[in-house]
């Protein structure tokens, strides 16, 4: 395993850490076309075992997934994209990241990948995309876990859905133009942004976060790194009904659904707020001593309950707490 260390680069003494990491297998990179914009993926190799689409979260990148990856990579033939302004997909020309534009680029993935019905599992962000996809497409899935990928709790959406819209449409206006006028952070050293990173989740390790940063960033012509994904990802745009209308979409999902919560989450709880109650065939575990990143956070316990959920394994319907 290797380290940035004072400028300069280290390696792991232990000589598993040395094998494990020529016997893993590594990704290739590929790019298609969608809404005019040029998106990124992995793709983990095996092509002929079952297809699964690992979709990551807002902020984040394809390659917040390797630990995932080359743990199902043997039995499944594993996707990884970038989400359009996110890790090394292009950005949107106009700088907005509307909620159909993330759903079609998904969507037109799926086409091209051509191995329907498969299974997609999304985190945060990419759990709500990978859900609503899932109500438009349910023939096309196989089976799909979501990890926080619900959005607001209904208590927050109702507040939200109380403001009047002029007032959400001049909020966006001035942060937009607010955004445009900043430039964006710079860190002097890759420790630092490593700092960072650990500072938005202490639940990881410190290898975790230099894979993290190392895979996120950017470096500058004058030696400082920055965040690959645009910083108009913090503006919201104004979508009339986004989540309100999301039970339609899950009230159509047909497959086994997997919802995943950390405990240590600001999350709310779908069997607490009732919104579990909108898919047809869902059960929730909630996973102790971790956050919102729950699959970084506690990994082996989350392979442990995710092998099992895809290999298709009876399971009780209630939530479960797993420690």
């Amino acid at each position: 395993m290797q380290f940035a260390n004072g400028g300069r680069t280290t390696f792991s003494s232990d000589p598993q850490d040395r094998m494990d990491s020529h016997a893993a297998p590594s990704p290739t990179s590929h790019f298609y076309t969608s809404l005019r914009t040029r998106l990124h993926y992995l793709d983990w190799g095996n092509p002929s075992a079952p297809t699964l689409i690992l979709v990551h979260g807002g902020f984040d990148h394809a390659r917040s997934w390797d630990w995932t990856a080359r743990a199902l990579a043997k039995d499944y033939h594993v996707i990884a994209p970038d989400l359009r302004g996110h890790g090394d997909s292009s950005w949107s020309t106009d700088g907005a990241y509307m909620m159909s534009s993330f759903v079609y680029d998904l969507a037109q993935l799926v086409d091209l990948l051509d191995r329907s019905p498969l299974t997609i599992v999304g985190h945060s962000l990419g759990g709500s995309i990978s859900l609503r996809f899932a109500g438009l497409y349910p023939d096309k899935l196989r089976r799909i876990v979501a990890i926080e990928g619900l959005g607001l709790a209904p208590k927050l959406v109702s507040e939200r859905g109380a403001r009047p819209a002029p007032d959400v449409w001049r909020e966006w206006i001035e942060s937009r133009r607010a955004s445009a006028a900043r430039t964006p952070r710079r860190y002097p050293t890759i420790e630092a942004a490593i700092g960072r990173m650990r500072e938005r989740n202490e639940h990881l390790t410190v290898e975790q976060a230099f894979h993290l940063t190392s895979h996120g960033v950017n470096r500058n012509e004058d030696g400082s790194y920055s965040w690959k994904f645009d910083p108009y990802l913090n503006v919201t745009v104004p979508q009339a009904g986004l989540d309100e209308e999301l039970p339609h979409f899950w009230q159509r999902i047909t497959c086994p659904t997997l919802l995943c919560l950390g405990a240590d989450s600001w999350a709310s709880n779908p069997v607490k707020d009732g919104r579990i109650r909108h898919f047809r065939d869902a059960r929730l575990i909630e996973f102790a001593n971790a956050g919102h990143w729950l699959h970084h956070d506690q990994f082996d316990r989350f392979i442990g309950e995710l092998r099992g959920f895809l290999s298709g394994e009876a399971v009780d319907r209630r939530s479960v707490l797993r420690s």
